[in-house]
């Protein structure tokens, strides 16, 4: 059945039918992190969510070119930024060059990413191996008269540009009300008006990186890189550009700006925001230093953590939201994380245990005939995860009926549900078993013994032996199994 795909576009704001400019191609943008700080919660999340629909699109048979930028040196972090960028800042601090810094922490970012199983970028251009493609974009705006130099520096001019196109489309901004909450920044008395965002800011003496320019030695403004390395990697027009929703305004504004100054017409067809990560309802961030790192989740080495948290258990967390709805971390919510990813990792491990009948119940076959394509309807639904999850556990909840002999299943439908736990909880979800290799193989060796033992146990139940009963259980936990008596059945599983 050819699964049909709907997505939420930000600029339209309601759900579109995804339809590819170009199929089966697919062209994909998504702003990466600025390195100059450990990766932490707020990165997981972008990176997690474009990737589940990376993972889905390719899945869904596109070939999908994914674009993932790195802002590393010598650009503005955001408008309100004058001088020195903060890995410059870094860079004095530490007595490091800017690039070691940048390196550094883009090193950390990718370890984290790999550790969350975030799959890697067609893709992975960094800012500062584009400023000949940022300059040309500079100088097409000043061609088409939407942009202006002052001391040395290039202005994009608001106004003008609303004249004639609407600045605000993505955002839902009025542009006075932009140019009213604009505050007037020192030093910068040079621009029209203070709503206008720098496209070339000319270096001060104390600015470590710069470039030549037909303007002044100097380097890109904040927006630049992505409309300059979106278009190149991806053509004038593509479909999808991904972030969080704090870049809609201005990042994503000024994007929309750019394009349409240099080229005529937005280069973007849907645009896909996440929410954020917050912390007792404050948005989880560097700039805010309220930020836990990654490292500091999978160590348990931050005070406001009672525990280490697993990679898996993160991006089960991340997950179990809608992309589009607030994530407040809390430990209590990482905890129900940690077993509800345990508990379903647990439900595939355990097919291979099923006993297998001639035939399946009716309900049984039932549920598995229509599995599949329930998840799918929810991954169609704008790429809605948590109702996956809860699909996925309600095929344990059938997984513990069958093991505990209180229904029965052909070998047919057992692998059909084998088949479709492993593709969306695996292969699209992105988790994985984060049990080691020698582990696994021990407990598939045991398992025939377990059950064996367990048979005993039941039985000793059945004729209220509860000495038995509790003796068998006893002497498994003693050999490091864990038993469970849920109201599906009897579960157990080799503890680390």
């Amino acid at each position: 059945m050819e699964q049909r795909l709907v997505i939420y576009n930000t600029l339209s704001r309601k759900k579109e039918v995804f339809k590819p400019l170009h199929a089966p191609n697919v062209g994909m943008y998504v702003c990466g992190p600025t390195v100059y700080g450990a990766p932490h919660l707020g990165h997981a999340r972008p990176a997690i969510t474009f990737d589940i629909l990376f993972r889905y699109l390719k899945h869904l048979g596109y070939k999908v070119r994914y674009v993932r930028n790195i802002t590393d040196v010598g650009h503005l972090e955001h408008d309100a930024d004058e001088g020195d960028d903060k890995i410059e800042k870094k860079a004095r601090l530490e007595q490091l060059e800017p690039m070691e810094i940048a390196q550094h922490y883009a090193n950390s970012y990718h370890a984290a990413m790999d550790a969350l199983n975030v799959l890697p970028p067609s893709i992975e251009p960094r800012a500062t191996g584009h400023i000949i493609e940022q300059e040309e974009l500079v100088n097409e705006i000043l061609k088409n008269g939407y942009a202006y130099e002052s001391n040395g520096s290039i202005y994009f001019d608001i106004e003008k540009y609303n004249r004639k196109h609407r600045y605000g489309i993505l955002s839902g901004r009025n542009l006075d009300d932009v140019i009213n909450n604009s505050r007037a920044l020192e030093g910068v008395e040079e621009k029209h008006n203070q709503a206008d965002f720098a496209l070339w800011k000319k270096a001060q003496p104390e600015h470590i990186m710069r470039w030549p320019s037909p303007w002044s030695d100097g380097f890109p403004g904040w927006h630049c890189e992505c409309t300059a390395m979106g278009r190149k990697y991806l053509g004038n027009h593509f479909d999808i550009h991904g972030g969080g929703m704090d870049l809609i305004f201005p990042h994503h504004e000024c994007e929309i700006a750019q394009a349409v100054a240099s080229q005529g017409d937005q280069m973007v067809h849907y645009w896909m925001h996440n929410n954020m990560i917050t912390i007792n309802g404050q948005k989880m961030g560097k700039s805010l230093g309220n930020f836990i790192t990654l490292e500091q989740f999978f160590k348990g080495t931050h005070e406001s953590l009672s525990q280490a948290y697993s990679p898996m258990t993160i991006r089960f967390f991340i997950l179990s939201a809608h992309y589009r709805g607030t994530v407040d971390f809390s430990n209590e919510a990482l905890i129900a994380s940690a077993k509800g990813f345990d508990r379903l990792m647990t439900g595939i491990a355990d097919i291979a245990r099923v006993p297998v009948s001639s035939e399946s119940d009716e309900a049984v076959k039932q549920f598995v005939g229509e599995l599949r394509q329930k998840c799918y309807d929810a991954m169609n639904d704008d790429l809605q995860t948590p109702t996956v999850i809860s699909n996925l556990f309600e095929a344990c909840h059938v997984i513990n009926s069958l093991l505990d002999h209180k229904a029965r299943i052909s070998a047919t439908d057992l692998a059909d549900l084998a088949d479709t736990m492993h593709l969306f909880a695996l292969d699209i979800l992105g988790l994985k078993s984060e049990k080691g290799i020698n582990n696994d193989a021990r407990e598939a060796s045991y398992g025939k013994v377990v059950d064996m033992v367990l048979a005993l146990r039941a039985k000793a139940k059945q004729n209220k032996d509860w000495t038995t009963s509790d003796q068998i259980r006893d002497a498994l936990a003693e050999a490091g199994f864990e038993v469970k008596d849920t109201k599906d059945g009897v579960t157990w599983k080799l503890n680390k």
